[in-house]
C-alpha cells in the first residue's frame, strides 16, 4: 500500500533538487530586467544583437535538454547535471568577462548548453515514489516561479552593487553552489531506471507532435516566453527613457507586481481546478495578455498605466504558468507523460530564444510599439486556439505497480482497470511491469485501485 506522506529521504531530494533548478534559473532571468540597458553602450550593439544575447539561452536549452537527459540513462544522472552545471558556469565567466555583445551572447550560449533540466527531473524521479512524485514536481515548478519574481527584483539591486558584470560572476558562482548541493544532500538513489512519467521516450514524439490538443498547449507556452522575453528587452528601456526611472529602481516597480499578480491569481486557479471551469479560466488569462499588449501601444510611455498593464499581464501570466503544465498532464495519453512535458519544456525554450531575437530586431527597425504589435498578434492568435481546444477532463495520472508475466496477462489487467469506476484509460506495460492510468479521483475507489499492485491477474 503507497504512503500517503514523503519521506525525509524523499523531502531531502526534492527541496535540494529544487534548489538547484532555482539557483539554474535565477542565473538565467537575473539579467533580464537590467541587460538591454546595459548592452546598448557596449562596442557594436544592436538592439537585434541585443535581444539575440537574451534569448540565445534559450536556442541551446531547446537542442540539448531532451539528449543530455537521455544521456543520463546512459552515464548516470549525476555526472550529467555536474557537467551542466559546469558548462553553464564557464559561460557565466565568459560573459562576466567580455566587453563586447558577441563575447556575451557566445556566453549566454554555453549557458543554455548546460541543458540540466529534463536529467534533474530524472533524478527526481528516481530519488521519490511514484505516489510522491507528482507532489515533488510541483514544488520544483513552484521552486523555478519564485526564482523568476526573485530575479526580477534582485537584478536591478545587484546592479546598483556589482553591474552586469558582477551578476555575471554570482551567476557562475551559483552554478558551483548547486554542484555542492547535488554531491552534498542528494544521496545515491536506491535504483536509477527510465520512468516514462517524468523523462521522454523517442518512439513517442511522433504521437505527441501529432495531437492537436497537445500542440495547441505547446503553442501556448511558446507564446508566453515569446512575450516575456521580448516585453524585457524593452521594458528596461521604457522605463528608464521615457519614465525617467533609473535602471537600479526598477525593482520598486516589479516588486509589487509580482506580490500583488501572486495573490490575484490564486482565486482564478481554484476556480479552474476545484470549480472545473480551466477552459473559462485559461481563455480568460490568454485575453488579459491580449489586452495588455494592446493598451501599452499606446501608454507605454504612462508610468502608472505601464505599471497597472505589466500587473494585468503578470496576473494573466502566472494564471498560465500554473494551468498549461497541469493541462498537459490531463491531456497527455497514458505513459506519454514525460513525452509530452519534454516537447513543452523545448517550445518554451523556443519560444525565448524568438521573443528576444524577433524583439530586438522589431525594435531595432520598427521601434517600441512594433514590439507590443508583435506580442498583440501572438496573444490573438493563441486566443483563437484556446477558444477552439476541447474542454479538458479534469483527470489524474495514476501509476501502479504490476506483475505481469506475458501480453496476454497485461491485456487482462488493462481489461479489469477499465471496467473500474472512475478509471478512463489504462496502458500496462509488461517490459515495465508498470501500469499507467487517467482516473476521475471524485469517481474512483482509490484503495480498491492499489490493492491491485503487485497481484497477478
Amino acid at each position: 500500500m503507497n504512503s500517503h506522506a514523503m519521506t525525509s529521504k524523499e523531502h531531502r531530494a526534492t527541496l535540494a533538487i529544487s534548489s538547484i533548478m532555482a539557483l539554474r534559473m535565477l542565473g538565467l532571468f537575473m539579467i533580464l530586467p537590467v541587460f538591454s540597458v546595459y548592452a546598448r553602450d557596449l562596442p557594436d550593439a544592436t538592439p537585434t544583437l541585443i535581444g539575440l544575447a537574451i534569448g540565445v539561452y534559450g536556442l541551446t536549452q531547446a537542442m540539448l535538454q531532451i539528449p543530455f537527459g537521455l544521456l543520463s540513462d546512459k552515464i548516470g544522472r549525476k555526472p550529467v547535471i555536474t557537467m551542466g552545471l559546469l558548462i553553464f558556469a564557464v559561460g557565466s565567466v565568459i560573459a562576466a568577462e567580455s566587453d563586447s555583445i558577441h563575447g556575451i551572447i557566445f556566453g549566454r550560449l554555453l549557458q543554455g548548453s548546460g541543458a540540466i533540466a529534463a536529467a534533474l527531473m530524472a533524478l527526481l524521479a528516481d530519488c521519490t515514489r511514484e505516489d510522491q512524485r507528482t507532489k515533488a514536481m510541483a514544488s520544483v515548478g513552484l521552486s523555478i516561479g519564485l526564482s523568476f519574481t526573485l530575479a526580477l527584483i534582485a537584478g536591478p539591486v545587484l546592479n546598483q552593487w556589482m553591474g552586469v558584470s558582477g551578476i555575471f560572476w554570482l551567476i557562475g558562482g551559483l552554478a558551483l553552489l548547486g554542484i555542492g548541493v547535488l554531491h552534498g544532500l542528494i544521496d545515491r538513489p536506491d535504483h536509477t531506471c527510465f520512468h516514462r512519467d517524468a523523462e521522454p521516450v523517442p518512439a513517442q514524439f511522433k504521437s505527441v507532435l501529432n495531437n492537436p490538443q497537445l500542440l495547441r498547449l505547446d503553442f501556448g507556452i511558446f507564446a508566453l516566453h515569446v512575450q516575456l522575453t521580448a516585453m524585457f528587452l524593452v521594458m528596461p528601456l521604457i522605463l528608464q527613457d521615457h519614465v525617467h526611472l533609473p535602471v537600479n529602481s526598477h525593482w520598486q516597480i516589479y516588486l509589487p507586481i509580482m506580490l500583488i499578480s501572486f495573490v490575484l491569481m490564486l482565486p482564478f486557479i481554484i476556480i479552474a481546478e476545484k470549480k472545473r471551469q480551466m477552459k473559462p479560466v485559461f481563455v480568460l488569462a490568454v485575453a488579459l495578455l491580449l489586452v495588455a499588449q494592446l493598451l501599452l501601444l499606446p501608454w507605454h510611455q504612462q508610468l502608472w498605466m505601464i505599471i497597472s498593464l505589466l500587473l494585468i499581464f503578470f496576473i494573466a501570466f502566472n494564471i498560465l504558468e500554473a494551468s498549461l503544465p497541469s493541462l498537459v498532464s490531463k491531456i497527455a495519453p497514458p505513459a506519454m507523460k514525460g513525452t509530452a512535458m519534454g516537447v513543452y519544456s523545448t517550445s518554451q525554450f523556443i519560444g525565448a530564444f524568438i521573443g528576444g531575437l524577433g524583439g530586438g530586431w522589431l525594435y531595432q527597425h520598427h521601434g517600441v510599439s512594433a514590439v507590443f504589435l508583435f506580442c498583440a498578434s501572438i496573444s490573438a492568435l493563441w486566443l483563437l486556439l484556446a477558444l477552439t481546444m476541447a474542454k479538458p477532463r479534469h483527470l489524474s495520472d495514476q501509476l501502479l505497480k504490476i506483475n505481469v508475466a506475458d501480453a496476454q496477462e497485461a491485456q487482462q489487467l488493462r481489461q479489469k482497470l477499465l471496467a473500474m469506476a472512475g478509471v478512463v484509460d489504462a496502458v500496462v506495460l509488461v517490459e515495465d511491469q508498470v501500469a499507467f492510468l487517467k482516473i476521475d479521483r471524485d469517481r474512483v475507489d482509490l484503495d480498491a485501485l492499489l490493492a491491485l499492485e503487485s497481484l497477478p491477474c
